[in-house]
């Protein structure tokens, strides 16, 4: 089976989709994030097939989200890391925790909580404005064409 492809569509949010959108890739990316990076770990971790994992790491690898790093050479083994690109889609996932923390955690509440290093409190990601600096959520956005709009 073949997965559609949204990276030609005039849309950052698609353009995201196409190189995180496969169901594995945002858990790859979190275990890759808090220092699970070999692939016997990540396959261990996520409890996914050799396969999967292989051609999900390939494409991020391709798509400029994870470098591979031989860390050994006898035999010859990588593990992976976040470049820059991959380091700032983990922002992504701080936000999708929120929502989860706040919709479908249950009961039991959050089964993750985060440490801001700056300030060392326990907190969640909270969007600003990067301009005036105000809370920033959908309700207070207007969408507009942008200079990529086709």
């Amino acid at each position: 089976m073949h997965r559609t492809r949204f990276g030609d569509m005039a849309c950052s949010i698609a353009r995201t989709v196409d190189v995180i959108g496969e169901s594995w890739t945002p858990l790859i990316l979190r275990d890759v994030y808090i220092g699970t990076t070999r692939f016997e770990q990540l396959q261990q971790s996520l409890g996914i097939s050799r396969k999967v994992l292989a051609e999900r790491l390939t494409r991020l690898v391709d798509n400029g989200v994870l470098d591979r790093r031989q860390y050994t050479s006898r035999p010859p083994r990588d593990e992976y890391v976040l470049t820059g690109k991959g380091q700032e889609l983990c922002d992504l996932l701080l936000t999708m925790a929120r929502w989860g923390d706040r919709w479908a955690a249950g009961e039991s509440g959050p089964p993750t909580l985060y440490r801001h290093h700056t300030c060392g409190e326990i907190a969640h990601v909270d969007p600003h404005c990067s301009a005036c600096g105000e809370p920033m959520h959908a309700t207070d956005v207007d969408v507009l064409p942008g200079p990529g709009a086709e």
